[in-house]
Parts: C-alpha cells; structure tokens; sequence
C-alpha cells in the first residue's frame, strides 16, 4: 500500500478524531509516544487537544500519511515543533512520530521520516532534533535515515514505578 503526505493538514473534525484512534493504537501496542498500556482515549485527548492547539497557532507543523491517497485513513504522523528562542530558531524537534501498528515494517514509517526531513528542509531548517525512548530499540530505526545519538540522560523517564528509561536525544543536520 502506497502513503499520501499532507503537510499541514486541515484541523476537521474527521482528522481529530482519525489522529485519536491512530494515537490510541499505537500507545495500545507499546509505542513510545508519551503513554504507557494500558492507556485509554480520555488520557490521550487533552494532550492530542494541546499539541493541535499548537499546531493551530503556528508553533509546531503535522505531517500526516494516509493509505492510498490524501482522502485515505489517517495511518502515521509526525509533527515538528518549533523553537521559540530566537538562538533556537535554526532546528526543530520532531515529536509524537507514529505509523499505525499494523503496518510496521514496510517502509512506510521510513518513507514518513524522510517526507518530515524534506518538509523541515523546505521549512529552512538546519537540523532536526529527536527524543527517543530507551529500551525500545527504536533509536536504531532513526538512524537508518541519518539521526544520530548526542546525549543521554539514564534513567530520565519513569514507564513504570520499577522501569526507568533513558531519556536519548538524537539530531539530523541538514545542512
């Protein structure tokens, strides 16, 4: 199956509600991206409501990947997060980066990195910033489109009261 990217997709209400099923999914079947299962829809909702509220005031960009063309159902997404201090404006960090999980393992989220790397280079972007979770094994995934490990605080994020991860920041130049 074929992706269609849409940078900047309209906010609708069928897009809400698509990138709140897709966030519970993927949270569902253990992705890192800021919840631990079991997770319901009422725990993601004000935090998918204050991260498109930025998106809506400019402060972060959405890109969304359907199956088949743009009017398919929502399967992956990213967004990049701008900086707001004016020594920071030169990169963005890329959060909430998420390919349904039924569809892992093709190329498609590989296919989606490389579409939000080329929207940060239209955007000017200098390089891409990445906080990944440890002890998943993903940060091996990034770096199969250039991302790179630059730091790490141990222990730093806190899944479970006996389970603590590593807090990893990885980085794309782009120029």
């Amino acid at each position: 199956m074929a992706l269609t990217f849409v940078r900047d997709p309209q906010l609708t209400p069928a897009l809400r509600e698509e990138l709140a099923r897709l966030w519970l999914d993927v949270s569902q079947a253990g992705g890192a991206v800021g919840f631990v299962p079991p997770v319901t829809a009422e725990d993601i909702a004000p935090v998918m409501r204050r991260q498109l509220e930025d998106v809506a005031a400019g402060g972060t960009r959405m890109l969304a990947a359907h199956e088949g063309d743009a009017g398919g159902r929502l399967v992956g997404t990213t967004f990049l997060k701008l900086n707001s201090h004016h020594l920071m404006t030169h990169w963005c960090t890329l959060i909430t980066v998420m390919v349904h999980p039924a569809l892992q393992g093709g190329g498609r989220g590989k296919a989606m990195l490389r579409e939000a790397i080329e929207m940060a280079r239209d955007l000017d972007f200098h390089a891409v910033r990445l906080g990944v979770r440890g002890g998943e094994g993903t940060e091996r995934f990034y770096e199969t489109v250039g991302f790179k490990e630059v730091g790490r605080v141990p222990a730093a994020i806190r899944v479970a009261p006996d389970d603590h991860r590593d807090d990893i920041t990885m980085w794309l130049p782009l120029v």
